[in-house]
């Protein structure tokens, strides 16, 4: 039987770009675990992206039936209104941050993923949550490097 998360995501810039993070919150049954990092220079679409990429990063088992509530309409409607499988079709010709498109999808094949967009700060408990980690994780000190990003021309 396939293991059924629901996930919760949210990325955050100060400054666009600027430093930002990803705040992630897993659940599982009786199981529960927080991620996020922060990055001294990207954009918050980016760390929108990575969120989900990394809380699907996270899962121990393919073929995980996964939901994952997203406050990002960027990445909900990219995935559920098929968009980026045109964009991937058409490698990414013109579109931004296909780095990260390529790494999400290649994990979105993995599990059986429903990605559903919430509306931000409306007082959803685990959405709260990972704004309150992605925000913190821009802040702290030592972060890391988007690589990918500062090495575009879009920095």
């Amino acid at each position: 039987m396939a293991h059924e998360i629901t996930v919760y995501t949210d990325g955050a810039s100060r400054g666009n770009p600027g430093p930002g993070g990803y705040g992630v919150v897993l659940m599982s049954g009786p199981h529960r675990k927080e991620l996020s990092e922060g990055f001294r220079k990207t954009t918050n679409n980016r760390m929108e992206l990575l969120a989900v990429i990394k809380a699907l990063e996270a899962l121990k088992s393919e073929g995980s039936k996964v939901t994952i509530y997203t406050d990002s309409k960027y990445v909900a409607d990219a995935i559920e209104k098929g968009w980026v499988f045109n964009w991937e079709k058409k490698n990414f010709k013109k579109k931004k941050n296909p780095d990260l498109w390529k790494r999400l999808l290649e994990l979105y094949r993995k599990h059986l993923v429903r990605l559903y967009w919430v509306q931000g700060h409306a007082n959803i408990t685990e959405n709260e949550r990972c704004d309150e980690l992605a925000v913190e994780a821009s802040k702290q000190q030592d972060l890391s490097v988007d690589q990918a990003y500062e090495a575009s021309g879009d920095a």
